[in-house]
């Protein structure tokens, strides 16, 4: 979802002047740039280092008459500057006479022993855990959070464009990157204030919000909320530091002597204290790397100020440019506490420097800090209005007072800009289409129509089939919400529907009730931990393309209602009460089983009551309606419990019987080796019952990449009624490819998946059964594996599936390739 916001940005973008700049490129005496290089203005603490490539930008508020290049292994050389601006400027520097025959200095490449900077580099590692709030037991203070989205690289091109046409006033905010010297136009800003509270030995902290800001989106909390999350927070001491999904190794990381270069250039007073300065630049292209400096305390061995500039050739999508500024005062001698913190990045669906594309811009203050007040336990867990309206309607005033840094000139037109944006009717199209791409439903007089990219599908029972549906929606925020669909298909010339509704009865408790009925054909072996989703529809059911006959397709039809609540944050409480008539939907399909008469019956009817159990610790939300958005899908555990009644002889019930799920999904991030997916699943029916309710292993007959499903399995190969699984998907990121000649340009990456499933089928079962499929469970272990190419064209991964036994079976499956589409840094 993240990608699909920074997509609907770029979209609908792309369809203070400063007294010095200069930019260009070094080159060595033979014309082969130099990656790296010191650019500082003359007689200041103002600089740069040039990119992989040679070039660099540099600004600055103050005139200055020279600039400085230095490299290690070259003579440093100084250039007089003639003019304010000077563009494209051709630097050379020539190797210094002692270092002409130490080809490890003159290429760049830094010793790991016998290097002052190295030494340096371990004191902080001693020291890294007294520095910071960390040091004190409990600790607050006031946080200002500026967030800005930029159009950049704009040229006469696109000022020119059609597209614009009605909205030429907007290119008078244009102004000039100090990082990139690219130009740019604000577009987008928001502003929070809220208050911190911590406590380290409960391990625990709390951000209340007390003001917000933006410019055109004040009830689009989803919008915001999506937008911070881009910039999560990080620790520079950390050994990894987490960016759009990926472990960027850390300057001051205990591994950063295996990936980095280390310089100690310079030493000097900053703030009274006396500091080393310290120059970092990668070992090797296409890590995940930062090149940059910074000033460390020769006491302490505190960090006062640090850089860090992504390697350009780092394997990261849609990101042009990362740079992260950092800086700390003196709270005393022996402790240092941040107090700026500055982030950009550069989105582009091109990477090329003359692409447009958008800055994302983060400048975060921090101010007043407090230590060693004790709050309760209680404090850190109590549930708070998820959304005060108040909040988000603080006057000029409040800011005025809060706010730790003021708006520049283009920060404040911005907040004009969108105002009359919103009222130019080509903008609000281009704000539709991107919406509804992000989205998924296009919005018509607060009906949303979709999702549009379910309207065709096709199995064995219904042929090509056509469905559409639509919610409706006043506000992200509504305390209710109706849901429908209605589809046809066109080989049975049957109509489906359903309809579900939702209201919200307290906010804080997030008490709410639910109903609703589908009449639909469904694959009911597609997971394994089952759901009362009356909307719901898995992939299976309706495939454009499958592997084989995709027949054994169930016609059901199902009613539920129940209430969940969240008695605490991230826990929730569901009741449901169902009832669902199930029977074949195919001729070649059958659900039959032996009634107690012995007579044989196809028709399942079945009331059902389940208690289920959902935590998500680390989840985060946004709005308070009777529906919420997930903020960081994807980047947090979450565990499932759940008990299932089934009633008989009440509502035509056929069967009574009891079943006990459990599912727990665990992403995990490996440091620089990549991130690693893992679900385990585990269930018991414990009385006799027919196929229907029975658990199958979740096969898979599409051509489609499936996380929970087996994809050399056919539906209904294996059915259980006790069973445990394992999924494992683990992606490198390009680390292995990375480092192959001809692949490393490519930008690849490598995925490896291991699923496993035990189960058993008892013998009361096997005699219940009068279908068409022969009961076999996996008592042995079946176990598949594959391999992935993934990140091509920046949006396929295509997977190698293999069979690991049970390779007797008729049909059994060898080998399958699958892929899946999906946008991702």
């Amino acid at each position: 979802m993240k990608q699909l916001i920074i997509s609907f940005f770029l979209l609908i973008t792309s369809v203070l002047v400063a007294q010095t700049k200069v930019s260009g490129t070094v080159k060595d005496a033979s014309g082969t740039p130099l990656p790296f290089v010191n650019v500082v203005f003359k007689a200041s603490n103002e600089g740069t280092i040039s990119n992989e490539d040679g070039r660099f930008y540099l600004e600055s508020d103050q005139n200055f008459d020279a600039i400085v290049f230095s490299f290690v292994g070259f003579e440093s050389k100084e250039v007089a500057l003639t003019q304010r601006n000077s563009y494209k400027m051709e630097v050379t520097l020539e190797e210094e006479a002692a270092a002409l025959d130490e080809v490890v200095i003159v290429s760049g490449k830094q010793p790991k022993e016998n290097n002052p900077a190295i030494d340096i580099l371990r004191k902080i590692w001693e020291n890294r855990r007294e520095n910071g709030v960390k040091k004190f037991k409990q600790y607050s203070y006031d946080k200002y959070e500026k967030l800005e989205f930029d159009l950049n690289t704009i040229d006469s091109t696109l000022i020119k464009s059609k597209i614009f046409k009605g909205m030429e006033f907007m290119w008078d905010q244009i102004d000039t990157s100090k990082v990139t010297g690219n130009s740019y136009l604000p577009i987008f800003i928001n502003e929070a204030y809220s208050k911190v509270y911590g406590d380290n030995d409960l391990n625990e902290e709390k951000e209340v919000l007390k003001g917000n800001k933006n410019s055109g989106f004040e009830n689009n909390q989803t919008l915001i909320a999506f937008v911070k999350d881009l910039y999560k927070e990080y620790n520079v001491y950390d050994n990894y530091l987490k960016f759009f999904d990926k472990a960027f190794t850390s300057p001051l990381s205990r591994t950063g002597i295996d990936v980095y270069n280390y310089v100690l250039l310079d030493s000097a007073y900053r703030d009274n204290k006396w500091c080393y300065n310290i120059v970092y630049y990668p070992r090797r292209k296409n890590e995940l790397t930062f090149k940059g400096d910074f000033w460390v305390n020769d006491t302490t061995w505190a960090i006062k100020e640090i850089n860090l500039q992504a390697s350009k050739s780092a394997n990261l999508n849609w990101v042009r440019e990362v740079y992260i500024e950092q800086e700390f005062e003196v709270l005393n001698d022996s402790i240092f506490l941040i107090t700026r913190d500055h982030f950009l990045s550069d989105f582009s669906f091109r990477k090329k420097e003359e692409a447009q594309g958008i800055y994302g811009k983060r400048t975060t203050l921090y101010d007043n800090y407090n230590f060693d007040i004790k709050k309760d336990k209680s404090f850190y867990g109590e549930q708070t209005n998820p959304y005060n309206e108040a909040v988000y309607n603080r006057p000029d005033s409040f800011w005025e007072q809060n706010r730790m840094e003021a708006l520049n000139k283009d920060e404040k037109g911005v907040y004009r800009l969108l105002d009359t944006l919103k009222t130019v009717p080509r903008f609000k199209t281009l704000y539709n289409l991107g919406a509804t791409l992000a989205t998924g439903y296009y919005e018509v007089d607060n009906f949303d129509v979709g999702p549009v990219f379910s309207i065709f599908g096709f199995n064995e029972a219904e042929g090509l089939r056509i469905r559409l549906g639509g919610r409706t929606y006043f506000s992200q925020n509504d305390p209710w919400r109706i849901e429908t669909f209605g589809a046809y298909g066109f080989k049975d010339k049957r109509f489906k529907f359903g309809i579900s509704g939702k209201v919200l009865l307290d906010r804080k408790s997030r008490l709410s009730i639910f109903s609703g009925y589908r009449k639909d054909v469904e694959q009911t072996g597609a997971s394994l931990t089952t759901s009362n989703d009356v909307l719901g529809r898995s992939l299976a059911s309706s495939s454009l393309i499958s592997v084989g006959a995709n027949d054994r397709l169930t016609r059901i039809k199902l009613a539920t209602a129940g209430f969940e609540i969240e008695p605490a944050k991230n826990f929730t409480v569901r009741v449901t009460g169902s009832h669902r008539k199930l029977r074949s939907a195919t001729d070649t399909f059958s659900l039959d089983y032996f009634a107690e008469d012995g007579s044989v019956k196809s028709t399942i009817s079945q009331p059902e009551i389940e208690l289920g159990l959902f935590y998500t610790p680390k989840r985060k939300t946004s709005g308070y309606g009777v529906e919420r958005t997930i903020i960081n899908d994807g980047d947090y555990p979450s565990f499932y419990l759940g008990y299932t009644y089934g009633l008989k002889d009440i509502l035509d019930g056929d069967f009574e019987y009891k079943k006990l799920q459990t599912l727990y999904t665990q992403p995990w991030n490996i440091g620089g080796f990549g991130r690693l997916l893992s679900t385990i699943e585990a269930g018991k029916i414990f009385d006799p019952v027919p196929l229907g309710l029975l658990s199958p292993v979740p096969g898979n007959q599409t051509y489609f990449s499936l996380y929970n499903a087996f994809t050399n399995l056919d539906y209904y190969e294996f059915v259980t009624d006790t069973y445990t699984s394992l999924h494992l998907q683990h992606d490198f990121g390009g680390r292995i490819f990375g480092r192959i000649p001809g692949l490393r340009d490519l930008d690849l990456r490598e995925v490896i998946g291991f699923r496993a499933v035990y189960g058993q089928i008892s013998d009361d079962n096997k005699a219940l059964n009068a279908s068409n499929i022969v009961y076999q469970a996996p008592e042995d272990i079946y176990w598949e594996w594959s391999v992935g190419v993934g990140n091509i064209f920046r949006i396929f991964r295509i997977d190698f599936n293999f069979r690991g036994n049970y390779l007797d079976n008729p049909g059994a499956r060898e080998f399958g390739v699958t892929g899946v589409f999906g946008f991702s840094f």
